[in-house]
């Protein structure tokens, strides 16, 4: 079975899926030679096919790197555990486990996915350093850049994306990089249907309890926008890519803020 979903990735998904993997992979430098990558896999379907894809690269790529396929049990049900063993085994992911009492944290806090998150990341950076790795690699997708983007907009009311990679501000030498920055969720969910593969949808007790979050929201609403242009997606994708700096009022850089008026009144005087 392993053998069959690994020939998918370069054969009946290779369009979709892997060329955009490497693509992202070579245009924003996300691996060299000799880096050490942990994988963070959370049980779901975009860390699992994220460790396949890695895996392949280790093989046929022509850049040498190693990796170790982490899983953080931040208090999964014994259920979503079993679940999450059992398919590492089935695709031939050698996992290493550890144990947090994040939920218990978070549960009593009743702040859910923000402190949740941000406990989970500095766990997880801890595991990482501890095996010697200079890297994390995340399975964020290219639904997910285009979600954030509008989140930060409607909500955060600022223009900011989700970036291919980032410096750990906490963790000196680490590195943040999500290798399926270019890959389409849709492309994901085909491939694990067509290789009869079941992830866990969210492991977490305390979401489990929420029907909806803002982040859904954004893909319904981009759902919406889809009808009306199919290339909407890529639209606001690439708009982050192509920012006019001559036709805004003002933006932010190394927490300084700037206005347009500072280049409009040189142009005057």
């Amino acid at each position: 079975m392993n053998e069959e979903i690994e020939r998918s990735l370069i054969t009946k998904y290779r369009k979709e899926i892997y060329a955009k993997f490497t693509k992202a992979v070579r245009e924003y430098e996300l691996i060299q030679e000799n880096d050490k990558v942990a994988v963070c896999i959370s049980g779901g379907k975009d860390s699992f096919l994220l460790a396949k894809l890695l895996q392949e690269l280790q093989k046929h790529g022509k850049v040498k790197f190693d990796i170790e396929f982490i899983t953080m049990n931040p208090g999964y049900k014994k259920e979503n555990m079993d679940k999450i063993i059992e398919n590492s085994k089935a695709l031939n992911i050698p996992l290493k486990v550890f144990e947090s009492d994040i939920f218990d944290v978070v549960e009593k806090t009743g702040s859910a996915c923000y402190l949740c998150a941000r406990m989970r990341r500095g766990y997880l950076y801890n595991k990482a350093k501890e095996l010697g790795c200079n890297k994390i690699a995340l399975g964020h997708h290219f639904d997910d850049v285009i979600e954030t983007t509008l989140l930060n907009m409607f909500y955060g009311a600022e223009v900011k994306t989700m970036l291919p990679k980032l410096h750990s501000a906490n963790f000196e030498g680490m590195e943040l990089i999500r290798p399926m920055y270019l890959i389409k969720e849709k492309d994901i969910i085909s491939w694990a249907k067509n290789n009869g593969l079941s992830f866990l949808r969210c492991a977490c007790k305390i979401e489990e309890k929420v029907s909806d979050s803002k982040r859904l929201e954004m893909k319904k609403l981009i759902d919406e926008f889809r009808k009306q242009n199919k290339n909407i997606d890529k639209n606001i994708f690439t708009s982050m890519e192509n920012i006019n700096m001559d036709v805004i009022l003002g933006y932010r850089k190394n927490n300084e803020k700037h206005s347009f008026l500072e280049d409009y009144n040189k142009k005057t005087n």
